[in-house]
């Protein structure tokens, strides 16, 4: 995504963009992010959390081999009639075993998990049984099973996913039940997306970084906390630098330094319409566009270009920076790359009224309670973060709502 230096000013001025037509903005920009080559081979446990690249095809059938359900008598169903029948006990099958064929009129000890034998096409559990315990192996014995129907208990082959069926499609985000498929596959290498390597600066002459001294005008930095633990949990490698002072010759030389070696540069902070924004003083000869989107908090944004790697400026208030991450960096990677997995959406009832602005996409923190209600956590502002970190979920007011009552059904993302 491309954009001329001309097209600075002119999206303050217009109508503000919609959430959605900026999150297809931010797909278009990291569009590249999925090509074929920003790819990397991995044994499966270092591609946890990762997003796949490609669809896998089962190698063969899961299970391999019909087993069985239950521990209990591996049976042929014809050879029990309505009224039941004694059967004579054949060798015991554990699981792993590969078993003789069932002759007719015999019955094998099987465990669960165990090799069906050939012949036999059902299971009886063995508290059905007469007696309802294993004999001794090697000792002859009888045992009264009940009538069954053929397949009863008997996982069939290939009854999970067959081989050549879609096991995993590609984009799908590889967690512990995905990497466990593979491995009961037999597949010990996946290939995934390869992490995208982030600079993240934060920005402002007020900010200071925690542990030193906090003079009068002066605040701690949360954003560069906030944003990178973000977006390491999102699957991103981060390049934090020092905070950068309102100076936007310093700015523009931090960025010079590191730009080459990242793949998207996010700052937060300097990107509206003030005296002082240094982001946008920065990057005045970039392809870079300012802009005003529909949404509260985190109406003012940057996107486009710095010396052609991608470049995000997120406004500087910590909620504000937060929510737009979750609104547009974290969906657009998760689409892209498979990874991050997108947040749960869940319908909630309000337990409290609400008032949104008409004209914007309003998000307010909130928690999920068990009953299906959402409290709200603090008000609508920007700065706080007290709140945010009380927040299990994010409550979203479309555009056009301008006020919601208590019980009132909303969209809820859980965090």
């Amino acid at each position: 995504m491309h954009h001329t230096a001309s097209s600075h000013s002119g999206p303050d001025h217009g109508t503000p963009r919609t959430v959605a037509a900026h999150r297809q903005a931010f797909h278009d920009l990291l569009a590249a992010f999925a090509r074929p080559e920003n790819t990397e081979q991995l044994p499966l446990l270092a591609a946890l959390g990762r997003g796949l690249a490609m669809d896998i095809l089962a190698p063969l059938d899961l299970p391999p081999f019909a087993n069985s359900q239950m521990d209990g008598y591996a049976v042929r169903s014809a050879d029990i009639p309505d009224a039941g029948a004694e059967l004579r006990i054949t060798d015991p099958i554990p699981a792993g075993a590969a078993p003789a064929a069932l002759e007719t009129g015999l019955a094998a000890p099987i465990m669960t998990g165990a090799m069906i034998p050939p012949g036999a096409d059902a299971v009886v559990p063995i508290e059905l049984a007469e007696p309802d315990v294993f004999p001794v192996p090697g000792k002859a014995a009888t045992v009264r099973l009940p009538p069954v129907l053929a397949g009863t208990f008997v996982r069939d082959a290939g009854s999970d996913v067959r081989a050549g069926e879609l096991a995993l499609a590609a984009g799908t985000c590889l967690g512990p039940g995905q990497l466990g498929l593979l491995a009961a596959l037999g597949i010990t290498v996946v290939t995934v997306y390869r992490k995208a390597r982030v600079l993240l600066v934060t920005t402002g002459d007020e900010v200071v970084e925690p542990g030193s001294p906090l003079a009068a005008g002066k605040i701690y930095d949360a954003n560069g906390t906030l944003l990178e633990a973000a977006m390491r949990q999102a699957g991103l490698d981060v390049l934090r630098t020092g905070i950068s002072t309102d100076s936007p010759d310093e700015l523009l030389l931090l960025l010079r330094r590191h730009s080459p070696a990242v793949d998207l540069i996010v700052t937060t902070g300097g990107v509206s319409k003030g005296a002082y924004e240094v982001v946008r003083q920065a990057t005045a000869a970039q392809e870079v566009e300012f802009l005003h989107v529909a949404m509260q908090p985190g109406g003012p944004q940057g996107l486009g270009r710095f010396d052609g790697t991608p470049f995000i400026g997120f406004p500087g208030n910590p909620v504000s920076c937060l929510i737009s991450f979750e609104m547009f960096l974290r969906p657009v990677l998760g689409t892209l790359l498979g990874s991050p997995a997108p947040r749960p959406a869940v319908k909630a009832r309000l337990a409290s009224p609400l008032t949104s602005p008409e004209g914007k996409h309003q998000v307010r923190r909130g928690t999920l309670l068990p009953d299906g209600t959402v409290r709200l956590e603090g008000g609508a502002g920007s700065h706080l973060i007290h709140a945010l970190a009380n927040s299990n979920a994010l409550v979203h007011v479309p555009v056009g709502t301008s006020a919601l009552v208590a019980g009132e059904e909303v969209e809820v993302w859980t965090l």
